[in-house]
């Protein structure tokens, strides 16, 4: 009994195609498993990027707030330039507060806001006295003053 050579051949196909659908399966099933696992190395990366990028900008922001006079509340400066004048002079009266919320002076002369360094322009026609008040965001108070004295 001679096998036919027609279904031979399609039976050397059949295996050929199965071992081809095997080996494209595995293909694609190892394409997708470097597809994931690139994808979640990337993810790890951009976490681990974004962290580090976090504790710089704290670091950074540490920094500022000691430079501004860190953390406390109060008034760090004031004081009038020149603090003594002649009668139609005029003088600069400057402050920088902390952590301030709301500034107010008196005898009020000029608008005033929490800053770090403002200066507003005074003429007192005899010598005065300006008294800063400060408050910060809990109610608490802090005062300062500063005399221009008039020739």
């Amino acid at each position: 009994m001679d096998s036919d050579p027609q279904m031979e051949r399609n039976a050397h196909l059949k295996k050929f195609l199965v071992y081809a659908l095997i080996g494209v399966v595995v293909v694609v099933v190892y394409f997708v498993f470097l597809l994931i696992s690139r994808h979640q190395a990337a993810r790890e990366f951009e976490q681990r990027n974004t962290e580090i990028l976090n504790q710089q900008h704290r670091a950074e922001d540490q920094l500022t707030i000691q430079q501004l006079g860190g953390p406390g509340f109060g008034i760090r400066a004031l004081y009038a330039n020149p603090p003594v004048i002649r009668r139609g002079q005029s003088a600069q009266v400057c402050y920088d507060v902390v952590n301030a919320k709301t500034v107010s002076i008196d005898p009020p002369v000029a608008q005033v806001w929490p800053s770090h360094t403002r200066c507003f322009g005074v003429s007192p026609k005899r010598t005065t006295t300006y008294t800063l008040t400060v408050t910060d965001a809990n109610g608490k108070t802090a005062t300062n003053n500063v005399e221009v004295k008039v020739h």
